[in-house]
């Protein structure tokens, strides 16, 4: 029937007491849903995490929702709180959330009658022309009063409201998800900001330290040199090896500022509203000895673009149902109740009372092709929409994957680093001492100070990517609230 129907071909006359009678039937046995029931998908998850967990991290039950405590750092967690409450980020997921929810309103109220009041009152002049001349006895003005109730009434035979109910609902859970993704992502950048912060202050310490040291040695050369000891040589590399180093504290310090301004806005407020309170400094936050991570099973019921990817595909489904009731005919109870009247003192007589009540129905015949177009577009956009959701969760593994190793391998180069500074702070000692005995020439002295700034730099940036991975971690496993 439906073929025929969208092919233009008419289907058998139905009589007013046939409609009637079915229209009652359906509505009596409940209809039925068009368009395919939503099936969860079951993705596939590893058993576990592929990189053996052995250095600061173990699988089991874990709870994230507050995941930044572990850092042990009263003011990181104060900017978290502060953030929750003033980012303008999550302010727009909220309201994403109310609009939403009015959606999930709009096509719950399809369920219902739409009773409408009316009412008129007008002052009619007809045509002479229409009515014929008035000295003939035609009328060429007249008035006329209604005031009533109007309401019509979709029976939901083949499910196109129950449809609609069902993708609003979901579009209005993934919308909570998209907050929820907002507070997982802002709660993050606030800690990795709040780390690089820490750290770049903790370079710009290494940094002045070394320029004074430097500054030593071109006093030395400049002493040696006046003495006789030595030549123009040594002043100048003395000069160009604390230059470089004097070069990297501005860099560092605009980093630093820019950085601080990121954290004021992430807040919600100002860009320099932080300046008071994080400029002095503070040390690099560690991470914990243990941390437990969770198992790779629960990353899709806890991340929540995963959750909301699975939310739009229930959505596009629903839709497919939505787009096939519209193959069918569309039945409806109407009724009107009125009162009429050509003059406004009888209005609310009894005579006056106008009333029609009955079923409707609406059939599309032809239609172009849109109709099962519209079905196949549905399909396609549900097919996206699974692509979108297997892509976010490949894409959540990874993501947890990645951070992992370089929690892991970032914490063996810091280790490294500092047995590497240890070293060139006691060989610039070393090397300093021969250099006043004569015993060295001045580039051993440059080599090893170059070789212990870079190093400490090194070394600090180093401890900071360590807690910034482990904030990664958090950040891709949807730490930050709890299902």
């Amino acid at each position: 029937m439906a073929d025929a129907v969208e092919n233009g071909i008419l289907p058998v006359p139905m009589t007013r007491a046939a409609v009637l009678c079915l229209s009652l039937v359906l509505l009596l046995s409940g209809g039925c849903a068009v368009g395919p029931d939503y099936v969860p998908p079951d993705p596939e998850a590893p058993d576990a995490w592929h990189l053996r967990l052995t250095r600061g991290l173990a699988e089991g039950q874990a709870d994230f929702r507050t995941w930044w405590t572990v850092l042990e750092d009263a003011q990181l967690t104060s900017l978290v709180g502060r953030a929750s409450e003033g980012n303008l980020d999550l302010r727009q997921a909220v309201a994403r959330v109310g609009v939403a929810r009015g959606g999930l309103g709009i096509a719950k109220g399809q369920r219902v009658p739409q009773v409408d009041s009316v009412g008129a009152a007008q002052r009619l002049r007809f045509s002479e022309n229409s009515l014929g001349d008035p000295a003939m006895g035609g009328l060429d003005e007249s008035y006329f009063f209604r005031l009533g109730l109007d309401s019509s009434w979709e029976l939901d035979v083949w499910g196109r409201v129950r449809r609609s109910v069902e993708s609003a609902d979901a579009d209005f859970m993934a919308s909570v998800e998209d907050y929820r993704d907002v507070l997982v992502i802002l709660y993050a950048d606030v800690a990795t900001n709040y780390i690089e912060v820490r750290t770049l202050q903790q370079r710009l310490v290494y940094a002045r330290q070394n320029v004074e040291l430097q500054r030593g040695a071109v006093r030395l050369t400049r002493d040696r040199r006046d003495a006789g000891l030595v030549g123009d040589l040594d002043v100048r590399q003395a000069e160009l090896n604390l230059g470089r180093t004097e070069a990297l504290i501005p860099a560092l310090e605009e980093r630093l500022a820019q950085t601080i301004h990121r954290l004021g806005v992430l807040t919600g407020q100002l860009p320099s509203a932080l300046y008071a309170e994080l400029e002095a400094r503070q040390p690099i936050p560690r991470p914990p000895d243990q941390v437990v991570i969770g198992i790779p099973t629960e990353l899709v019921r806890q991340r929540p673009d995963i959750r909301r990817a699975e939310r739009q595909l229930a959505s596009a489904n629903a839709q497919i149902g939505v787009a096939t009731a519209d193959l069918y005919p569309r039945f409806s109870l109407s009724g009107t109740f009125t009162v009429d009247s050509s003059r406004g003192y009888n209005l609310f007589n009894w005579a006056s009372r106008a009333f029609g009540v009955g079923p409707t129905f609406r059939w599309n015949l032809f239609s172009g092709g849109r109709v099962r177009a519209r079905i196949r577009s549905e399909e396609a956009r549900t097919q996206q929409a699974l692509a979108a959701y297997e892509q976010a969760v490949l894409q959540g593994f990874e993501d947890v994957e990645n951070f992992l190793v370089a929690f892991v391998r970032e914490q063996e180069r810091r280790d490294a680093l500092g047995r590497s500074v240890a070293a060139a702070r006691e060989a610039v000692g070393l090397v300093d001492e021969l250099y006043r005995l004569g015993l060295t020439d001045f580039q051993n002295v440059l080599d090893t100070q170059r070789l212990l700034a870079e190093q400490e730099d090194s070394f600090a940036e180093s401890r900071g990517r360590v807690t910034q991975n482990l904030i990664g971690i958090y950040r891709a496993l949807g730490g930050g609230w709890t299902p």
